[in-house]
């Protein structure tokens, strides 16, 4: 058990100077990706919803 202990006071030592390593991106970068995502994703998904009423009226044109 006390290897197990010591075991994991290693890992979380190891886990801390590991994040000190870390290059955290700025609120202002974080701002412009999150936007840029959020921007993609409704375009896609408007393009998408656009192809699947097409498809979807081409199918019925075609089964009448």
């Amino acid at each position: 058990m006390m290897e197990y202990i010591n075991r994991l006071k290693i890992f979380l030592n190891e886990v801390k100077i590991e994040m000190k390593k870390v290059s955290w991106p700025t609120r202002k970068e974080t701002i412009y990706t999150t936007s840029a995502v959020i921007i993609s994703v409704f375009l896609i998904s408007f393009f998408l919803g656009l192809v699947d009423l097409g498809l979807s009226k081409l199918i019925e044109r075609l089964i009448k």
